[in-house]
């Protein structure tokens, strides 16, 4: 796999020139085996938009899929349906490539061990509250080298998994969704994919499929040299929920626990429940959030009806998997090829 085919999936919603400038940057890129695929979900673009994108679908550059529906895994779960590539890669729709980001990518796959990887995130957001004084974990930083030991321990791995001021190549639990890539054959030999019931800002949706890889025997390896800037556009994306609404926090919570019920043994599960509480809740670091009893007391009630929420999509999994999005698209499929059949023909 010295020259594998890469297919760059680009989910969007709600993303104008930052979306250009994604794309253009993979267009800019010096590997020379590669598509791109734009999953759009925005209902309308601005005319300037609208004609760059038609532009680029009409000379080949990218393929270019409009959706009448919202969802990231289900905008996942569709490109990757539709995708030729040994490898796939997912990035956002406002982020700053450099060059040889697929080249960084593409490299790690000579080693058989490796079945995703990780790509480092320079996070605007992240990295200005890293400026101010802000904790990951257990300690002040700006950089580190290698991950403690309790990032690899899936209870409690989300509060020291930082893949935004890690600088040594390591083996991780999980990717940023806005810079990960994968292996083809977890998608088709192993049949794995990107759960759509992650609501809301999905949230987790990443981290849920990254532990069903554990499963494969494949190993998740961070590469410092896949960079990008995540420029965390306040504004569209694929979910382009409000953090302060409503909608975001019952999500937000139904998502954490989804993933828990979803992959973790008792013993994880409660002390990851633990620490969601002590974080979210109560606002202790690494969350930093208001002390407020009317604010806990709030982010308290989201909590327990998240878990509540969450335990009953669990229990309803027994007759419905929630696949909606990609069962829509497979009735599409199965109408357009009863379609093209001849006349008289079974």
């Amino acid at each position: 796999m010295s020259n594998p085919l890469i297919s760059v999936i680009i989910p969007t919603y709600g993303r104008e020139e930052a979306l250009r400038d994604s794309i253009a940057d993979v267009l800019k890129q010096d590997y020379s085996n590669y598509e791109v695929l734009v999953v759009d979900q925005t209902p309308k673009h601005q005319p300037e938009i609208e004609a760059y994108l038609k532009e680029q679908a009409a000379a080949g550059h990218i393929q270019w899929y409009r959706l009448n529906w919202a969802s990231l895994p289900g905008a996942r779960n569709y490109a990757v349906r539709r995708s030729a590539g040994e490898i796939i890669l997912f990035i956002d729709d406002d982020v700053l490539l450099e060059p040889g980001f697929l080249a960084a990518h593409a490299k790690n796959y000579q080693n058989p061990e490796i079945g995703a990887v990780a790509g480092r995130v320079f996070d605007r957001m992240k990295m200005e509250d890293s400026a101010k004084g802000y904790t990951q974990g257990d300690g002040n930083y700006t950089e580190i080298e290698y991950l403690p030991p309790q990032a690899m321990d899936p209870g409690i791995a989300w509060y020291y998994i930082d893949l935004v001021h890690t600088t040594k190549p390591q083996e991780v639990l999980t990717a940023r969704g806005c810079n990960m890539s994968f292996r083809r054959e977890l998608f088709t030999k192993f049949g794995l994919h990107f759960d759509e019931r992650f609501r809301g800002s999905a949230v987790r949706e990443e981290s849920d499929f990254c532990l069903h890889i554990r499963k494969t025997g494949y190993k998740i390896w961070y590469d410092p040299e896949a960079h990008l800037v995540h420029l965390g556009e306040e504004t569209g994306g694929c979910h382009d929920i409000s953090t302060r609404s409503t909608k975001y926090q019952f999500t937000f919570y139904h998502n954490h626990f989804l993933l828990g019920l979803n992959n973790l043994n008792a013993s994880q599960a409660l002390r990851f429940y633990a620490r969601l509480f002590d974080c979210h809740v109560l606002g202790r670091p690494p969350c930093h959030k208001s002390g407020s009893p009317i604010k806990i007391l709030t982010r308290g009630v989201f909590y327990s009806l998240g878990f509540l929420k969450a335990l009953g999509t669990v229990i309803q999994s027994l007759w419905n998997d929630g696949q909606v999005y990609t069962q829509q698209d497979k009735q599409v499929e199965i109408v357009e090829a009863n379609s093209r059949k001849p006349v008289g023909s079974f």
